[in-house]
């Protein structure tokens, strides 16, 4: 019944959750970041094309789960607030489209590193300043997805908290976390900086999340009054119209 679809649902975001956020951290811990540092990183890219494809694939990964965490939620929390489990869809969706927008800023540096190495003095400039703004691409696609990001979070935390599908500390954690995150990337923005060097902003959100998912692995969403009556709403309308149906034949 009711129980064995919000443990099904929970199962589902949990392993969703736990991609994304393997993807991610990976990236964050310095996969991509070490390579795209410096004044030569060309270089390093045309010295690494494996490590740059590890670090696409990490970003797609983590544009896919995006929106599954959000698409798996979505059975549940529409039954507390219908407006705001599908906005979370849709910034969800925008977040994963962002993830897309930095993979193809990633990927198109690797050719402009190979012809780096073989160019002449007098056109290596150009393409420097070509690889320059595609790693600003990417740096502000990033930015545009924790924005994303923090503006779903807010949502179905917020929905999380009032139905108490998942202890209160821990949507509240959630919401606190994904304010947070919603700094780093003003800062980031403001400063014209990567978003990930302002860590301790974003450490509290992902630690939150990696908790989220084990407590969803273990114990799965709490029975919620909120759902339960809005379940109850659907199948009482349901078979009044079937009655109605019924009686009109």
């Amino acid at each position: 019944g009711a129980g064995g679809g919000l443990a099904a649902d929970s199962t589902g975001a949990d392993r969703a959750d736990r991609a994304e956020h393997g993807s991610v951290c990976a990236d964050r811990g310095g996969t991509v970041a070490g390579a795209l540092t410096g004044a030569d990183y060309l270089t390093g890219v045309a010295h690494h094309p494996h490590q740059l494809a590890v670090a696409a694939l990490l970003y797609l990964i983590a544009a896919g789960t995006s929106v599954g965490i959000a698409i798996a939620l979505y059975p549940v929390l529409k039954k507390v607030n219908a407006a705001l489990a599908l906005g979370s869809v849709v910034f969800r969706t925008i977040e994963a489209v962002f993830y897309t927008v930095a993979v193809v800023g990633l990927l198109s540096l690797l050719p402009l590193g190979q012809q780096l190495a073989t160019a002449p003095g007098e056109n290596r400039a150009p393409i420097q300043v070509i690889a320059d703004t595609l790693l600003n691409m990417r740096e502000h696609a990033n930015v545009a997805a924790v924005f994303a990001f923090s503006a779903a979070a807010v949502m179905y935390y917020s929905l999380f908290f009032r139905s108490r599908l998942v202890p209160r500390w821990l949507s509240g954690w959630g919401v606190a976390g994904a304010l947070l995150m919603m700094t780093a990337g003003v800062l980031a923005l403001v400063s014209n900086s990567d978003v990930t060097g302002y860590v301790f902003l974003i450490l509290p959100i992902l630690v939150q999340e990696m908790v989220l998912a084990v407590w969803l692995l273990v114990k799965g969403f709490r029975p919620s009054p909120l759902t339960s009556t809005a379940s109850s709403e659907s199948s009482t309308t349901l078979s009044r119209n079937a009655a109605r149906s019924g009686g009109s034949r």
